[in-house]
């Protein structure tokens, strides 16, 4: 029995047991990309009554090795919190932290169909539609700095003891992972880990759920300039909304033109819509600080990402791309910022 036809029998079980009734499982496939969970996309059929259903479902499950280790449940909490507040993102169906139905956690949600992520690597993935999606993406992370965890049901996601220190809290975390994965020695990320202690952030202006990996490449829109779907929510936090703001800026995501963060709309007009819908204002300062931390926080995870690929823990391509391109891009973009700030 090959892997793919082993999971395809644990996921009917398993599923049989959850809704309680006979399911199949079919046009399973493996989606490349993603190195923190195993994605597939599967179609589950059974019956409703006198109605035969076929659903497409999504799998998240836990790889062999993980390239930056996340919670489970603030993934699925995180998922069904903004499902239910209005967002676009997919309705999550069930979590399982065991390993015995499939060997390892997982959970499933739904699938949204004839849709597609923007690549990293492409000049203009978004076309005539970028300044429609532009205005949802900022709209959409500006309603998430909005929204308020406890109503959500979030107000138990990992944060800093003292929450005016979110941003050396934040430092703390992914310089740990930058000392402890790197494979050698790393001068300007230590460098600007220097600076950004030495010039800490203001507190921000008000604790919020922070989406952790917001970005072009990480929603599916449906070719037509619609957002269907934000994905990959499982480094939630609470924080500050500017580090959601910043990560989402970085000149990384840019396509090509820094002056259109994302590959979308201009900066200035970017920010407008944030503060709109958020209600918050970026202070320059402060949001500065968190652009220099995002290029670090990137470092650390394209570090990571080449010391599992180079010693054969996870073989995905897009480790072996973060280790190269990505590390290389950060690195010159940083060393160019630190030695801007300097001359000032």
């Amino acid at each position: 029995m090959s892997d793919d036809e082993k999971l395809i029998s644990q996921l009917g079980l398993y599923l049989s047991q959850h809704f309680g009734c006979d399911v199949g499982i079919k046009e399973l496939s493996r989606i490349p990309g993603g190195a923190s969970r195993q994605t597939y996309r599967f179609v589950a059929c059974y019956a409703q009554g006198s109605e035969l259903i076929e659903r497409v479902l999504i799998l998240r499950r836990d790889p062999a090795f993980s390239l930056i280790e996340t919670e489970r449940m603030t993934e699925f909490s995180a998922y069904r919190a903004f499902h239910k507040a209005g967002l676009p993102v997919p309705e999550p169906i069930v979590l399982e932290l065991g390993s015995a139905a499939l060997e390892r956690p997982f959970f499933i949600m739904e699938a949204i169909e004839g849709c597609s992520a923007g690549s990293l690597l492409a000049a203009d993935p978004y076309g005539s539609h970028r300044e429609l999606i532009g205005q949802q993406f900022w709209s959409a992370l500006g309603r998430i700095a909005g929204s308020d965890p406890i109503a959500l049901g979030l107000g138990d996601l990992e944060r800093a003891d003292d929450s005016t220190q979110c941003g050396l809290h934040e430092l703390a975390r992914w310089e740990q992972v930058i000392r402890e994965d790197s494979l050698e020695p790393q001068p300007i990320a230590l460098g600007a880990i220097r600076w950004l202690r030495r010039h800490p952030p203001p507190p921000p202006s008000k604790l919020c759920v922070v989406h952790g990996d917001y970005r072009s490449g990480n929603f599916l829109h449906d070719g037509e300039g619609h957002i269907r779907a934000i994905l990959d929510w499982e480094m939630a936090h609470l924080g500050d909304p500017l580090e959601d703001l910043a990560w989402a800026l970085d000149p990384l995501w840019s396509h090509g033109n820094p002056h259109r963060p994302g590959g979308m709309i201009s900066r200035d007009a970017a920010l407008r819509i944030w503060q709109e819908e958020s209600g918050l204002v970026a202070d320059a300062r402060a949001l500065g600080w968190w652009e220099i931390f995002s290029q670090v926080k990137g470092l650390a995870i394209w570090i990571s990402a080449a010391r599992e690929f180079s010693e054969g823990r996870n073989t995905e391509g897009v480790n072996a791309f973060s280790g190269l391109y990505c590390t290389a891009f950060h690195n010159r973009t940083l060393s160019e910022r630190i030695l801007e700030l300097h001359a000032s």
